[in-house]
């Protein structure tokens, strides 16, 4: 077999794949739209009445490799604009020929044949079918609208792994496994952390148990600002358009906002709390005595996101961020963006994120402001990561319309990468919003606007985080500390009970287990609730005032004192401190 490129093959499987569907159901009329490759596989989408289903993957899979073995020549033909249109319309793909029409006049038009089976295509792909490896599994059918638009059609899209060797295709499909084990919307079902309701699309409903993780990551953020000298405020969620008007974000942003009309004037539900932190810096006169000043919110945000983006938690239509802003003198930026990057890295390594990369985003194409401020704002934020020492990499182009940003990812546990925190340099708004402070020398000068995220959406973060730690949150936020277990209610309820009033008391998250069921069925329920400790309570345990303790994944439990229990649940509470920043 000749050596092609693993894209080639991914490529070339995806026309396999089309080939396979057009000769298992050769009477249907099947709109063939794109079919391209994606990170370990490809997908293709296809228009047919037969909605496709677990077991007709199967037979695709099997018709594939029958075409693999007929090892069919592979040509590349090039057309003309008006050939091409005529050949697709004969054939009845009308998604094809929409394609061509939307094709540049000097682009040169190529299909590629196999057997029976012509597509257009660019290329490039293998020379004949069995120079493909049998590495290769459908894995799934999904809905997609026709080129993304919600108001076209609805497609198949059938999405395939494909990999040079059998081996890897096993790894992939054995990580696939894990990560639908740790699917954090079917952990967050079984754990009833948090739902959703037709009536709130892509807005999560928290339940107890998810709402106490929210709210110990809200603390944990504010201990954090307490150690880096942030102040916490709380704005209006509606407001004028006018504000929008004036911030940009009506022109650049307005088909990701809600509006609504109050007294015969058209409102705005806030996507983003910067606008009213410049409000609020604009209300007062500040020297440069007073900056860096630093504006922490917790506000709730509402974004639109398309019906077919959203997905979880981990892009919602209304979050909310643990979202700063920094007004800062110029001078000032880079001591500031290299403390900020130092409150990033302990926060995520506190969390067990071990592998971090950081990126620098330059200018969009759809921008705020002139290129001279611009250049200004990148060649601040790169001084800024040189002088952290952190390596990063560049991403031209993905700024955000006001200026351009660092961003962190961070590594989970299946080693997938996911985009947490944020710091953006904003030389626009100050602008936009006429924001000044007193310098030293009594002149008046504008300041600088650092936007500050740094674990982002809390609702993407536990969404991430829950996936990370399949599910078993450490002691400190786990919304179950402790379930306390009586061997018989009517002898041990009551010490049971005692025993969990005292450790409420001292604000840990606890209850009894008094159901009338075995106790091997309590200790099932238990473990898969992933509730960190299982504390059993019999006679033995009354007369030593001691409690058995049972750790989630332990198999066997040990003995211990109530006095000892309460020492290790306050060590292990320190943790809601990164060790950093615990006072010695």
């Amino acid at each position: 077999m000749a050596a092609f490129d693993l894209d080639t093959i991914r490529h070339s499987s995806a026309h396999l794949m089309a080939q396979a569907i057009s000769r298992l159901w050769p009477d249907l009329n099947i709109q063939f739209g794109v079919g391209p490759v994606i990170e370990s596989g490809f997908y293709y989408d296809v228009e047919m009445d037969h909605k496709l289903s677990e077991d007709d993957l199967k037979s695709i899979e099997d018709e594939m490799k029958k075409i693999i073995k007929e090892k069919l020549p592979i040509e590349r033909k090039v057309l003309e604009k008006e050939e091409a249109l005529t050949f697709f319309k004969k054939e009845g793909q009308d998604l094809k020929v929409e394609l061509i029409n939307s094709l540049p006049e000097s682009e040169e038009i190529s299909c590629y044949q196999q057997g029976e089976f012509i597509d257009l295509c660019r290329g490039p792909h293998v020379e004949k079918t069995s120079d493909l490896p049998m590495a290769f599994k459908l894995l799934h059918v999904a809905g997609a609208y026709w080129r993304g638009d919600e108001k076209r059609q609805m497609l198949q899209r059938v999405y395939a792994a494909c990999f040079k060797d059998r081996k890897e295709l096993k790894e992939h499909l054995h990580f696939l496994e894990e990560a639908k084990k740790r699917d954090h919307r079917k952990l967050g079902k079984e754990l009833e952390l948090f739902h959703f309701e037709k009536v709130a699309p892509a807005s999560p409903f928290f339940m107890p148990k998810g709402a106490r993780i929210y709210n110990e990551l809200v603390d944990f953020m504010r201990r954090v600002y307490r150690e880096y000298g942030y102040d916490e405020v709380i704005t209006p969620q509606i407001l004028d358009s006018d504000l929008w008007q004036t911030s940009g974000h009506y022109d650049h942003y307005k088909e990701n906002m809600y509006f609504s009309n109050i007294d015969e004037k058209e409102y705005a539900v806030k996507p983003m709390n910067c606008p009213c932190h410049m409000l609020m810096f604009a209300h007062y006169k500040y020297s440069y005595r007073d900056l860096p000043l630093r504006y922490a919110d917790f506000g709730r945000l509402h974004r639109y996101e398309k019906a077919g983006a959203v997905a979880g938690l981990t892009r919602v239509r209304t979050f909310c961020q643990d979202d700063a802003h920094i007004f800062i003198e110029m001078e000032g930026i880079q001591k500031e963006i290299q403390k900020l990057m130092e409150m990033f890295f302990i926060c995520y390594k506190h969390f067990g994120f071990k592998n971090i990369k950081v990126n620098l985003s330059t200018r969009p194409e759809k921008k705020a402001g002139d290129d001279a401020t611009w250049d200004k704002a990148e060649e601040a934020l790169k001084q800024a990561l040189d002088a952290s020492g952190h390596e990063y990499s560049i991403k031209e182009g993905d700024g955000a319309f006001y200026g351009p940003k660092i961003d962190v990812e961070i590594s989970d546990a299946l080693n997938r990468y996911h985009q947490l925190g944020t710091i953006q340099l904003d030389f626009q708004l100050p602008e936009r919003f006429n924001l000044k402070y007193t310098t030293s020398e009594g002149t008046e000068s504008r300041p600088v606007v650092i936007h500050r995220a740094l674990l982002g959406s809390l609702e993407r973060f536990i969404g991430v985080y829950l996936e990370h730690v399949a599910g078993a949150f450490p002691f400190w936020l786990a919304p179950e500390q402790a379930i306390i277990v009586p061997v018989n209610n009517a002898t041990h309820l009551e010490y049971a009970q005692k025993l969990n009033t005292d450790l409420h008391n001292l604000g840990y998250r606890v209850r009894v287990d008094d159901r009338n069921e075995s106790m091997g069925y309590k200790t099932r329920q238990i473990q898969k609730s992933k509730a960190p400790f299982m504390l059993v309570i019999g006679d033995k345990e009354m007369e030593n005032d001691s409690v058995s303790i049972r750790s989630y994944g332990a198999k066997f439990a040990t003995s211990i004192s109530t006095a000892e229990l309460k020492e290790k649940f306050l060590e292990l509470n320190k943790e809601r401190i990164p060790v950093e920043l615990q006072k010695a």
